[in-house]
């Protein structure tokens, strides 16, 4: 096993031996500090935070392939609210209703396709105009946002559909159908990104664009392919989640993208590009929900579990500079 192959496994592991360290944290703080008479690492309590990780989860690795690119996608927040609301108030318009439940499997596609269609226009608008990737999603971000605004107002969009909420609600092998989706979601894209020519490619452009232009990568159709993909993930997630609230607010999804890229970041993928992965991503996820949850187990604040996480990030940035710095040094001598 060469260095190269050892640091990269070392990385990657290195977020699942933080979760381990929070689980045994939390479970040993939470015999003193819990406001609950619930253990922590109780079965049941383990399987709602990989539930209520799916949302953000979902996003998060299509956020991962972006980011490998070299790129950055600020609009997804505002991509996840339009969804949600094109999900819910779909199945009211008058030959929707007249369909029963056959609406449902339209809307979803009608929601997804939103996802797509949003996610083209930010990887068309990078590709044609060479504008930075995170100007261009800033901006779709304030624009798709005044969307969700012009849609409904300020009034939340509702709709509960009980063969939705059951569907939401149901359990296979004892997981949710949210972790579910996670799951199989993390499987597909795990696959895409190494096992495929599109994913080998996507290292190769967040690495070198310019070598990977003269090696005959085209970049250009590349990136917005990438972009439809975490348009499609964005509302596939609102999907999943409002099949079972039925009731989506106009602010909904904001900050989503900054708990993506945070997940993302403490997965170990590069904002710069070239690096991550898909399962390392994954176990970021997991260990955000893990410290929001361990935090509140043992009484803390809202804004004490966004310091802490901030603060957390900070430090994985940091030490993950001055590994990379130790490297190019090595090579060097």
């Amino acid at each position: 096993m060469n260095s190269e192959t050892r640091g990269n496994l070392i990385k990657q592991g290195a977020i699942w031996a933080f979760i381990v360290v929070e689980l045994l944290f939390f479970s040993i703080a939470g015999e003193y500090l819990s406001v609950s008479d619930k253990a922590f690492m109780d079965f049941d309590n383990m399987l709602l935070l990989l539930k209520q990780s799916a949302p953000i989860g979902i996003i998060a690795l299509g956020m991962t392939i972006i980011m490998i690119n070299g790129n950055i996608d600020l609009s997804v927040g505002a991509t996840f609210a339009l969804s949600a609301i094109v999900l819910l108030d779909s199945m009211t318009w008058p030959f929707m209703a007249g369909l029963g439940d056959w609406a449902i499997p339209l809307a979803w596609g009608l929601a997804l396709l939103t996802g797509v269609v949003l996610g083209a226009i930010n990887g068309l608008i990078v590709w044609k105009t060479g504008v930075d990737a995170f100007i261009v999603t800033l901006g779709s971000m304030l624009g798709y946002r005044g969307l969700v605004f012009m849609y409904n107002g300020e009034q939340p969009t509702s709709h509960l559909n009980w063969t939705l909420v059951d569907f939401a609600e149901a359990q296979f092998l004892g997981l949710h159908t949210a972790t579910w989706f996670l799951l199989v979601a993390a499987l597909l894209l795990w696959l895409l990104m190494t096992k495929t020519i599109h994913g080998r490619n996507a290292y190769a452009i967040g690495n070198n664009r310019e070598a990977a232009v003269n090696a005959g990568i085209r970049v250009g159709p590349h990136f917005l392919w990438n972009f439809m993909l975490i348009g499609f993930l964005a509302s596939l997630s609102a999907v999943v989640f409002y099949s079972e609230s039925g009731s989506v607010n106009p602010n909904d999804g904001m900050l989503y993208e900054l708990w993506a890229i945070t997940a993302v970041v403490l997965g170990g993928t590069k904002l710069t590009g070239g690096y991550g992965s898909i399962v390392s991503t994954l176990g970021g996820v997991i260990a955000i929900q893990l410290l929001r949850k361990g935090l509140g187990h043992i009484g803390a604040d809202t804004e004490t579990v966004n310091l802490v996480i901030g603060l957390i990030l900070i430090a994985v940035l940091f030490l993950d500079r001055q590994l990379n710095r130790k490297g190019k040094e090595e090579l060097k001598i």
